[in-house]
């Protein structure tokens, strides 16, 4: 398919929620006295390139908590279905006019905005319909730091074609289950010092919360700061 990018706003969309069952209400959990879902939303407001950021939350009791959270410190968000998460990501690009839709996870709390940058730079001069540098898959980016782009008009034509539930509840899986229908690109960060695909960022278990709450980090930090934080603390492990 080719790709249509219109005039409109470009939307970051964080997927967040408080009932994953490897790591209960991790997106309230708190870094250096901070809630993990408030270090994905302050980082990412470094964009230079996001109009809007909001979260998208599931409509569940549970969830109400993280939404009035939201809502108290001013951030967008809304709720959709639970497991459908193609769906929710398309209530939360129609109520924000998106042409371009960034999607993040909360789970990823050192998102680093130059890198969200870097992405929407190269998707609009590359000929593809979605690009990525999240995870160190075909690149050499950190796993956490980065996220994934489509545009408005591609959200659209997922939502009318994926039907099996992991398509749903992974709202992105129909473009690689079906990779040979698109144009997919990726690229490597310019700096030698940031070609760490072996460093994981990520927060999806106990251990990776343990690891980074361990860390000396500071929401304001660059993605220079973050690599020595975490290689200082490697060092000081393997010295004892």
């Amino acid at each position: 398919m080719m790709k249509n990018i219109r005039q409109g706003k470009t939307v970051a969309v964080v997927q967040a929620r408080l009932g994953s069952s490897r790591l209960p209400l991790k997106s309230l959990l708190c870094l250096r006295d901070l809630p993990v879902i408030d270090w994905v939303t302050r980082r990412l407001a470094q964009s230079r390139r996001l109009d809007r950021i909001m979260v998208a939350v599931p409509d569940t009791e549970l969830d109400r908590v993280l939404l009035e959270h939201l809502r108290r410190r001013g951030v967008p968000c809304l709720a959709g279905p639970e497991n459908d998460v193609l769906a929710r990501f398309c209530l939360a690009a129609a109520a924000t006019d998106a042409a371009l839709v960034v999607r993040v996870c909360a789970d990823n709390p050192l998102i680093w905005g130059e890198a969200v940058d870097r992405l929407l730079a190269h998707y609009e001069r590359t000929a593809c319909d979605y690009a990525y540098n999240h995870i160190p898959r075909q690149n050499l980016w950190p796993d956490g730091l980065g996220a994934e782009v489509l545009s408005r008009e591609l959200l659209d034509e997922l939502e009318a074609r994926a039907k099996q539930p992991s398509q749903r509840e992974h709202c992105l899986n129909y473009i690689w289950d079906n990779a040979a229908a698109f144009r997919i690109s990726t690229f490597d960060p310019e700096e030698s010092w940031l070609r760490r695909p072996d460093l994981r960022l990520d927060l999806d278990r106990p251990e990776d919360f343990r690891r980074l709450a361990l860390l000396p980090l500071r929401p304001e930090m660059d993605a220079r700061a973050i690599v020595d934080a975490v290689d200082g603390a490697d060092a000081a492990v393997a010295a004892v």
